[in-house]
């Protein structure tokens, strides 16, 4: 796992990107609990299950920023990163099986390959694009 933190603020953790080669055994969490986004990655062999369940709706609602997870399943993507001032921090190429997590800061991202397919996963609810994100012009 690769931690990308800001320059402007080196204590704000931005962005991470984690590789289909860093899976190890079981269940390992990504994403702090603290977050909003929350991410694992499982591996197990064959047989192995989990206890059914579903997930209790919570009361509330506190402020929260969105945050993304892109993972690639098929051909190459180049994830441009910014930091808290819309600088570029960093540029990744992803493959299959790689993600990157976005926790703060900006982002953007080039396909580099016909028929390339990502999974992307947002926090919600979405409540439109005005009030979900603001544009970074260079």
């Amino acid at each position: 796992m690769r931690k990308i933190y800001s320059k402007v603020d080196p204590n704000i953790l931005l962005h991470m990107v984690n590789r289909i080669a860093d899976a190890s055994e079981g269940r390992t969490d990504l994403v702090a609990e603290t977050e909003f986004i929350q991410l694992a990655v499982i591996k197990m062999e064959k047989g192995k299950t989990f206890i059914p369940h579903k997930h209790i709706w919570k009361d509330g609602e506190e402020k929260a920023i969105t945050q993304e997870s892109w993972l690639v399943v098929r051909g190459k993507a180049k994830a441009i990163l910014y930091d808290l001032d819309d600088t570029i921090i960093d540029t990744v190429i992803l493959n299959p099986g790689d993600c990157t997590i976005t926790l703060r800061g900006g982002h953007n991202y080039e396909f580099m390959e016909d028929d390339t397919v990502i999974y992307e996963h947002k926090t919600g609810p979405y409540k439109g694009r005005q009030k979900d994100k603001e544009f970074i012009l260079q």
